[in-house]
């Protein structure tokens, strides 16, 4: 617990590393909340964005964005308009992607119960792509995901492959997506909320007490409650999981 607690000191007081130096405004109460309890530490996130990127010179390989060698000529974490696309358009000279990536956030948890409750918040939340990983030496990681992104070709060698009408149709696509997010984003803080008081509350009370109740709220997800946006709810969402390897992983206990 106590070297738990100096790693998260010294990673915490790291710079952020990230292309924009910030956490998102739209997950900073979500960040805070959770770096504000001992047993959890964010180490990366992302609210949700969209973005126009170009590959290097030789072009996408099969059209996958590789982050580390593409540059982005639009990013933007809120809503956006046919002429923001169009606009950032106008400084291609490659092969370029429009995409939107949805809400990411890795959190390191002192212990697996931690982890576990964190992931059956996310799956209650819509974020049906979330996992816990252990490392080799066994580090704990969750993961919160969700698989309702897009990722569309838009230019080869600067040249535009399709019609104005039909980015305007992506934007609006991309636009319906975004706004999905930021719902789940709200089901998600609000889920986490009632998780943690509901923890706080059965503090005192006995051992079986609290074993039963965690496990009542682990299984929650199984009901089927009508959903409202921004409401701690089960989430009926039935997208398929599609978890990412992990580098420093060797087993993945949920996904």
């Amino acid at each position: 617990m106590a070297a738990f607690r100096r790693w998260k000191e010294q990673r915490l007081a790291r710079a952020d590393e990230s292309r924009k130096g910030s956490v998102d405004e739209a997950i900073a109460g979500l960040v805070q909340l959770l770096n504000g309890q001992e047993r959890f530490c964010t180490t990366s996130s992302c609210a949700g964005r969209l973005l126009l990127a170009q590959a290097p010179a030789r072009g996408f390989n099969g059209y996958e964005v590789q982050k580390k060698n593409c540059s982005w000529l639009m990013v933007m974490h809120q809503l956006c308009a046919k002429e923001d696309v169009m606009t950032a358009l106008q400084k291609a000279t490659g092969d370029t992607v429009f995409k939107f990536e949805p809400f990411i956030l890795h959190v390191q948890c002192q212990e697996l119960q931690d982890a576990q409750l964190l992931h059956s918040v996310a799956i209650d939340s819509g974020f049906r792509n979330s996992g816990i990983t252990i490392g080799r030496r066994g580090k704990i990681m969750m993961a919160v995901r969700s698989t309702h992104c897009l990722e569309v070709p838009i230019s080869h060698m600067g040249k535009l492959m399709v019609t104005e009408e039909y980015i305007d149709f992506l934007v609006q696509i991309a636009n319906r997506k975004m706004e999905e997010n930021m719902k789940r984003i709200d089901r998600f803080y609000n889920c986490l909320q009632l998780a943690l008081k509901t923890e706080l509350s059965m503090s005192n009370s006995p051992r079986e007490t609290i074993q039963k109740t965690h496990s009542e709220y682990t299984h929650r997800r199984k009901r089927k409650p009508d959903k409202e946006p921004g409401v701690c709810t089960s989430s009926e969402n039935k997208e398929e999981s599609e978890i990412e390897d992990d580098p420093e992983a060797n087993l993945n206990i949920f996904s």
